[in-house]
């Protein structure tokens, strides 16, 4: 409990809301934002503790604004 009003207190002191103040929604988000910043897979995966890479490729799944800048990243 200790832990979780630690990480609570930090997320309400940089204005966090909604489903990102969570620690699951920071654990998504810092997925999302590996994958986006094109570190391997494999290395998320070790960061993240998946056994299967399967779970790892959900953060690749990317939609709306994230697909469209993963896009026109292929063209730069």
């Amino acid at each position: 409990m200790t832990g979780w009003r630690a990480v609570h207190a930090v997320m309400d002191a940089a204005g966090l809301s909604g489903p990102a103040a969570s620690p699951k929604g920071l654990r998504h988000a810092f997925g999302v934002a590996a994958v986006s910043s094109c570190i391997p897979l494999n290395m998320v995966q070790k960061w993240l503790g998946h056994a299967q890479l399967s779970t790892t490729v959900i953060y690749a799944d990317a939609v709306g604004a994230e697909e469209q800048d993963i896009a026109r990243k292929m063209w730069e």
